[in-house]
């Protein structure tokens, strides 16, 4: 070769290394200019319990279910077979598998069509983020611009975790975490290999390889992706065996929908930026009360009866579940309505909270004798639920038997306005119908909520402390305050837990309450142990009444059934604070032996008893049913007599009805507690 040859040779060389500079240069600044769309989609809010299991999941504002990886751990197998199945050059590329394409194209020229394809999983990811067209020249020029650009930008495991995010599978289900919830109702941290190939195979045709729709198809084409694998040698013979053995699944599986309400209001007061929102409930604990309420209402027939149920550890305030109805659907028990949050008359439940102040301001002790007789306070005079009067009682079996006349009167003196405002400290949300407190809010005339009413007992199980109850762990702690005092906390709860359980509950020892509101509209049962609070509420949402519902009879069975499956063991209730006074009645200070209140006027005054109806010498019209009595003044128990035989012995009613025969004329009497006698002559027609 001459030295002209070779200067021209090596100026060729130069040349080309030049032009092969030039256009490397070229190609990397094309790709450098690429504009790489957003990397970040809208992923499915969601709502976690304690221990992060998904309580809850919402569809994103298109409707689908795309469920952020987001670190969470994905079957090891399932990657290496993604990896083996779709791109086996993944992590040697730079985002085009040249060997690929090579072959793609030869295969194509010398068959006339295409026989396999080029596609690099990164080529897959930028499809899925351009949502761009495959079969065109420019789409997949697109295509392949765009993954050079990611692999410049992102690691392999970003660029992996990517293609997961957003791979379809099947109807609105898009990303991993979605579809392996969808189509097998878990996480996919672990798969099966009948699994794994089953999510390999249906991104390649979403559609039409949907085993709920398309078994055939979606079967045979997770035993193609098996069966490579058995060939490559990830999967052995007889794991490939075995997962041609296992079915597809037939039907989509829901996402998880646990404490719907409360999810609902945990959305509305914002989520992280990954969308997840972590609250203090346990999954298990809310789907087995759940499962409890639906069968709770369905006790009692098809009508309209809703249920509502909180529980909550009364010593830090964490709620740890809250059922807001007994079926999240808008049916005839209008289940989307959060019963928890709702304003409903609490019946006797408020009676612990005037026993307690009432001792702290030392107006009474649980040994002192309180009366349960007719009382009037101005134009106010409460009734016992029962119509009956007990006479000298303690003021503890007044709690215990949720005696009205007692607790009204112990209000009477530490005032409404005070009850109120305890009740507002509480946490209870109190509502008063208009104007200002007044006795009524006793026995339950105003509006709380079984959360509220939670809170409340919470408090009085927490030795008088108040307790803010919170459904998320970042939410502030309550500032400390004090309802009642320790001892006085104690004494109720002393009380509450000398309650007979209901008939066939479980034989817990808890310290309960419960309550009925004015036209059985409200049943309530509220109880504690030594660690958690539960509220039970049955109602009707609209507010019309339950005929012959009893909070007793209705809430306190579920009350308990609740408790078992809050805890396996009752945590006891503490030992009484040091300054506790443990005295029996004969040894109280004279003034806490007996409550005499100070600005009550008895209807019953000291006079001797009168009959009120009939009047001495009335002919009455009884057509052969009994007769009504009615007795006026004197003290009770009262005893009634016709024609000086004994017909109604030392009853404390002063309405009763008397079978007496006639027509005629009869001689009533009537003999009061002291021995006073009053007497009509009446004639019967």
């Amino acid at each position: 070769m001459t030295r002209r040859a070779t200067l021209i040779g090596g100026l060729a060389f130069a040349i080309a290394l030049w032009g092969a500079a030039a256009g490397r240069d070229a190609l990397s600044d094309w790709v450098d200019r690429t504009e790489v769309p957003s990397l970040t989609v809208e992923v499915s809010d969601e709502v976690l319990d304690r221990d992060g299991q998904l309580l809850r999941a919402y569809t994103v504002a298109d409707g689908r279910w795309r469920m952020g990886l987001q670190g969470a751990p994905v079957d090891p197998l399932f990657l290496k077979m993604l990896v083996a199945f779709e791109d086996k050059r993944f992590y040697r590329h730079n985002g085009v598998d040249a060997v690929a394409m090579t072959r793609a194209v030869g295969q194509a020229l010398v068959n006339g069509g295409v026989v396999s394809g080029a596609s690099t999983l990164t080529m897959q990811t930028a499809r899925l983020l351009e949502d761009g067209p495959t079969g065109t020249v420019s789409g997949k020029l697109r295509q392949i611009r765009l993954a050079l650009a990611l692999e410049r930008r992102l690691t392999k495991d970003e660029i992996l975790a990517l293609y997961l995010d957003r791979a379809p599978y099947g109807g609105n289900t898009e990303g991993i975490r979605a579809a392996t919830r969808t189509w097998f109702g878990k996480e996919p941290r672990r798969l099966t290999p009948a699994e794994a190939a089953l999510l390999i195979a249906l991104p390649q045709s979403p559609e039409t390889r949907r085993p709920d729709r398309h078994r055939e198809d979606a079967l045979a084409a997770r035993d193609r992706v098996i069966d490579r694998m058995e060939r490559q040698g990830i999967l052995t013979a007889d794991l490939a065996d075995t997962a041609r053995r296992d079915p597809v699944p037939r039907v989509r599986r829901d996402m998880p929908a646990l404490a719907p309400h409360l999810a609902d209001r945990a959305r509305r007061e914002g989520s992280g930026p990954d969308g997840r929102i972590t609250t203090t409930l346990d999954a298990g604990l809310q789907a087995r009360l759940e499962t409890l309420a639906a069968r709770a209402v369905a006790d009692h027939g098809a009508g309209r009866l809703s249920i509502a149920m909180v529980v909550a550890d009364h010593v830090s305030g964490e709620v740890l579940a809250s059922v807001g109805s007994a079926g999240y659907a808008p049916t005839d028990r209008q289940g989307f309505v959060d019963m928890t949050i709702a304003h409903r008359s609490p019946g006797s439940t408020l009676k612990p909270l005037i026993y307690a102040m009432a001792f702290d301001d030392g107006l009474a002790h649980p040994e002192t004798l309180i009366d349960d007789a007719p009382i009037a306070f101005g134009s106010y005079a409460p009734e016992n639920f029962d119509g009956a009067y007990r006479g000298p009682v303690t003021v503890a079996e007044a709690l215990r038997l949720s005696l009205n006349i007692p607790v009204v009167a112990l209000a009477s003196e530490i005032g409404p306005a005070r009850v109120y405002a305890a009740l507002e400290a509480a946490g209870t949300d109190p509502r008063l119908p208009g104007g200002a407190p007044g006795l009524a809010i006793a026995l339950g005339g105003l509006g709380v909520t079984p959360e509220g009413l939670t809170a409340l007992y919470a408090a009085l199980a927490n030795g008088g402390q108040v307790t803010t109850l919170r459904h998320r762990p970042d939410a502030p702690r309550a500032v400390p305050a004090s309802l009642v005092t320790p001892e006085a906390a104690w004494q109720v709860g002393h009380i509450l837990s000398s309650v007979p359980p209901p008939p066939n509950a479980p034989r817990l020892r808890l310290a309960y309450k419960t309550g009925t509101s004015y036209g059985h509209r409200d049943t309530w049962a509220v109880g504690f142990d030594g660690r958690y609070v539960v509220t039970v509420w049955m109602g009707r949402p609209d507010g019309t009444p339950v005929p012959g519902a009893f909070g007793a009879d209705m809430a306190a069975p579920i009350l308990f059934e609740a408790f078992s499956r809050v805890t396996p063991q009752i945590e006891p209730l503490g030992p009484p604070p040091p300054g506790t006074l443990m005295l029996s009645h004969a040894a109280l200070p004279l003034p806490l032996r007996e409550f005499k209140p100070r600005g009550a006027v008895f209807a019953a005054p000291k006079g001797q008893p009168e009959l009120a109806f009939p009047p001495d010498g009335a002919t009455v019209e009884t057509g052969g049913m009994p007769l009504a009595v009615k007795i006026r003044d004197g003290r009770p128990p009262f005893t009634v007599l016709a024609n000086g035989a004994p017909v109604r012995v030392a009853s404390h009613a002063r309405e009763t009805m008397l079978d007496l025969p006639g027509p005629g004329h009869v001689t009533l009497s009537v003999i009061d507690a002291d021995g006073r006698s009053a007497r009509a002559q009446v004639e019967l027609r």
